[in-house]
């Protein structure tokens, strides 16, 4: 992961396995290291891969204020402005493979596990946004469900960058003005869905 994204390894290194909410999971930051903040002048920093907690804490308005926000459906959203507008909080989420709800159900009325991936990825960039918390921890960016996605009855889906290195600097150095056309812009990004034994 590191080689495909052109980052550092830290002493922290993540130990693979299945990612969860909740859970520490392989992020690629580009902001100064162990703090948040403006990066410092003359040049951009090498990204690096850090484990960052899969869920940041809620506002103090939350209708439950134990349950983590592992996603970002609004980028208009007050809670995340701030995060989304510098650069050095911006992130990606490197994968194999994501797993999303269907509307179908199994025989214990169960809602359907679907497992997707690009065609021609096989290891690829979700866009995220972290926040320093006592904890760091992130949260994905996610859209409408479309094409196998939406037809096999899933509302929503990560947003997937495109596979180029200047898409993966416009979110981790870019202004808000170009990483924002990453996402009202988007390129779709055609998914398979991955048989079982893949998964």
């Amino acid at each position: 992961m590191a080689a495909r994204f052109g980052a550092q390894v830290g002493d922290d290194p993540w130990e693979r396995g299945y990612i969860a909410p909740v859970k520490f999971a392989p992020v690629v930051t580009a902001g100064r290291e162990f703090v948040s903040g403006p990066r410092p002048p003359g040049g951009r920093l090498q990204p690096r891969i850090t484990p960052r907690l899969w869920g940041v804490q809620p506002p103090p308005n939350a209708d439950d204020p134990t349950r983590r926000v592992a996603h970002i459906r609004s980028t208009d959203s007050s809670f995340w402005i701030g995060n989304l507008h510098n650069s050095e909080f911006r992130c990606l989420i490197p994968a194999t493979s994501v797993m999303l709800w269907g509307s179908a159900l199994d025989y214990e009325g169960r809602r359907l596990k679907h497992w997707f991936a690009p065609k021609d990825q096989r290891i690829f960039a979700i866009a995220g946004v972290w926040k320093d918390e006592e904890i760091p921890g992130f949260a994905i960016l996610t859209r409408d469900a479309r094409g196998v996605a939406k037809d096999a009855g899933c509302r929503s889906m990560p947003l997937i960058l495109p596979n180029d290195d200047e898409a993966y600097q416009t979110w981790l150095h870019g202004g808000w003005d170009r990483a924002r056309t990453l996402i009202e812009r988007a390129v779709p990004i055609p998914l398979a869905e991955l048989p079982v034994k893949d998964r």
